[in-house]
């Protein structure tokens, strides 16, 4: 029986393994791990490979049910049914009144919806115009008529049902006595927008019925095995959801797997700014952190937007498993078929390879016949067939560190690419090179066009690999754009780590037309609210409120623990001189020329020395590092200013410094971004658009702090 008193159960679904860890909830070591290859075919589905998981975890550890306070799992399922095609058909009940009911019914009328790949999402339709009221009777015959026409399950969609969703609810309530699955517009999106909002409860609801069967079979195995903690499901925006949520909202698990890696970036690698790739076998999947937080963006299907953000994520169509193609002269190109979709091994993870050639073959029947692999006979004289990799390549080269999860066999990567040469008449470690190029070149443009697009400094950023095949890519890629790389520690389960130590996560947004305070703080109460539903421990509950001036969102994000487990308490702290140090290689200057600006007990700005200037023109640029109590880099700026306060003299001192710092142009008056650090905690107060909003805000976090508490405040102008 194991002698850990609270375990955190992380699973992450992949294309082609479902991987569990298990993590102490107190001290976040990593307690074990274990693989089972996804069931995509098998009768549950995806969900059999998460039981399988976890039972297994449960048994190689010895865990007793009761050990277990956290338990949540990524899920393939929602990506994979719009790849595929596999969605419910969908009947749209749309509703308008007025002169623009007209408009509402074509809007709510959505036809065949592009999924890319060749497939669609088939919807049927009814409209009801409300000007005169709503009947039960008239309800019946519709959601009827469209059960008649095929539909497997039913949205229902308004225009302004964000203001008032009498209706939808009504309808919604008729749906369920019809024994009909159903979904309203106002509950995907409070945004406007008629036809986006039901564009996006379309898609959720096309995912409803496949969905809640897979979270009805794991909910009773995680039951059946006597856990009674809450099961969570990761979001696409780096949080996790209870499964009440899910069964209502799944569109939000759409990029579940990718979204766990970022948020282990930012729990478990604590990385504050930089770029972070996670290498697997088929595919590389890119994002960039920012002070500590993902990037985000409105998804899309078939080239329109919906009404739900999620991590920004770019897709390389290469990674440690891609096999490379030939014209029999040279290396033509790199994938996008890996060995694992070619049911192949890797030469890198072979052993006694005799007799070897070179082969051109085609692994799918739709493929080009020019992807290189090697035939070879084992000791027994079988003959057998492996592909040359990219993680062979890397290999062969030298870039995979001794114990790393792509480490292989020297002896048989050298085999490998001597016959290689051979077939193409070069030297082994030029075609090796040729590998890593290519597969560095695709990844390479994505990460320079993060870097232009979010206006960020290659020399601050370090490259971050996790996957199993991180070191196949990140180091050659480090290489060529002259950038800091680090590894992950337990790189080929950083994902399911990431599942383990998500926080619980909503975010409420509205369409608001120069908001009030009362309006921010309102929106800012029901995303506390949720989160906190949802089991979040309410101490450990932070809200980033942001305005976006354009299209008039106000946006409430909530995030929380679900244990009262302080986790910045159980890092390590390092000493001063390693700090210093840490900073030093963070702004890429020497030691000397660094120093202490301001400090509480919670947080250290460190300074650098002003930037001489190249030209006359130019300003001087001092670059800044704040980090907390653990040493840890928790933010990053240049030229902003600084200032000491107290609880109790914050609103003056913010008032002061907004007047003080703010700026007029084109589009009217723009307030500096403000950051406050009091306590252990950061509030990040950018993109609020005037004092009152963010002094409202302000108090509302800090609501509950003694007011002789010391606060960093950071003014960030430029």
């Amino acid at each position: 029986m194991s002698t850990v008193a609270t375990v955190r159960v992380g699973i992450d679904v992949g294309g082609t393994f479902t991987h569990a860890v298990a993590i102490d909830a107190v001290t976040l070591a990593l307690l074990g791990h274990v693989k089972v290859p996804t069931t995509h075919k098998r009768e549950n589905g995806v969900a059999q490979g998460v039981i399988d998981s976890l039972t297994k975890l449960l048994g190689q550890l010895a865990l007793s049910p009761e050990n277990i306070s956290f338990i949540a799992h990524s899920t393939t399922q929602a990506t994979n049914a719009l790849l595929e095609g596999d969605v419910a058909v969908v009947g749209i009940l749309g509703m308008g009144q007025g002169a623009t009911a007209w408009l509402s019914a074509q809007q709510t009328n959505l036809g065949k919806i592009p999924l890319g790949n060749g497939h669609y999402l088939k919807t049927c339709h009814q409209f009801l115009n409300t000007s005169s009221g709503l009947k039960k009777e008239d309800l019946v015959k519709a959601l009827t008529s469209l059960k008649q026409h095929g539909a497997e399950a039913i949205v229902i969609s308004e225009a302004f049902s964000v203001d008032d969703a009498s209706n939808e609810t009504m309808a919604l309530s008729v749906a369920g006595e019809l024994g009909l699955c159903a979904t309203v517009g106002s509950a995907v999106s409070n945004l406007y927008g008629l036809k986006a909002r039901t564009r996006t409860a379309t898609l959720n609801a096309a995912m409803i019925p496949k969905m809640l069967e897979t979270a009805t079979l794991t909910e009773k195995a995680v039951r059946e095995s006597g856990i009674k903690a809450p099961l969570m499901i990761m979001r696409s925006d780096g949080g996790v959801m209870d499964i009440k949520s899910m069964r209502e909202r799944p569109i939000l698990t759409m990029l579940s797997g990718p979204a766990a890696g970022v948020a282990a970036a930012t729990m478990f690698l604590r990385i504050s700014d930089g770029i972070f790739l996670e290498v697997g076998g088929t595919s590389t999947d890119i994002s960039v952190i920012k002070n500590g937080r993902a990037n985000m963006r409105y998804a899309e299907i078939g080239g329109h937007r919906l009404h739900m953000r999620t991590i920004d994520v770019k897709t390389a169509g290469v990674a440690g498993g891609s096999i490379a193609r030939s014209d029999k002269t040279k290396i033509t190109h790199l994938g996008p078929r890996s060995a694992h979709i070619a049911g192949l091994g890797y030469a890198a993870f072979t052993d006694s390879m005799k007799d070897l050639d070179i082969e051109l073959i085609a692994p799918k029947n739709n493929d080009t016949q020019d992807y290189i692999v090697a035939n070879f006979s084992d000791e027994s004289g079988a003959k057998k067939r492996v592909a040359i990799t990219t993680t062979c390549a890397a290999n062969h080269l030298g870039f995979v560190p001794d114990g790393d999860p792509a480490f292989g066999n020297k002896q048989s990567v050298a085999q490998a690419f001597e016959a290689l040469g051979k077939f193409l008449k070069r030297q082994p470690s030029d075609c090796a090179k040729d590998y890593l190029e290519l597969a560095t070149s695709i990844c390479m443009q994505i990460v320079q066009d993060f870097i232009k697009l979010r206006k960020m400094s290659k020399d601050a950023l370090t490259l971050y690999g996790g996957g199993g095949g991180a070191s196949a890519i990140v180091p050659y890629l480090a290489r060529r754009l002259k950038m800091r790389f680090e590894l992950a520690e337990y790189a080929d389960v950083i994902s399911a780590i990431g599942v383990a130590l998500a926080l619980v996560q909503e975010t409420v947004e509205r369409q608001i037309g120069k908001p009030s305070q009362e309006d921010i703080l309102k929106l800012r109460q029901q995303a506390y609210f949720a989160v906190q539903k949802m089991g979040a421990d309410p101490s450990s509950i932070q809200v980033f409120v942001e305005i976006d001036a354009q299209t008039n969102v106000v946006r409430a994000t909530a995030t929380g623990v679900i244990s009262s487990v302080d986790q910045d308490a159980v890092l390590k702290k390092i000493s001063a001189s390693e700090i210093k140090k840490a900073v030093a290689l963070s702004m890429g200057v020497a030691e000397e020329e660094i120093k202490t600006d301001l400090s509480t007990n919670g947080f250290t700005i460190y300074k650098s020395a002003p930037k001489k200037r190249r030209y006359f023109w130019q300003r001087k640029t001092s670059v800044l590092r704040i980090v907390d109590a653990k040493g840890v880099i928790r933010f990053q700026t240049k030229d902003a200013e600084s200032f000491l306060t107290k609880k109790n003299t914050l609103s003056v001192a913010l008032e002061e410094m907004v007047n003080r710092f703010s700026s007029w142009g084109d589009a009217g008056k723009t307030v500096p971004n403000i950051v406050l650090f009091a306590g252990t905690k950061i509030i990040d107060l950018s993109g609020l658009m005037d004092a009152s909003q963010i002094i409202s805000i302000a108090q509302a976090e800090l609501e509950l702090f003694p007011n002789d508490t010391e606060i960093i405040v950071l003014a960030d102008y430029k």
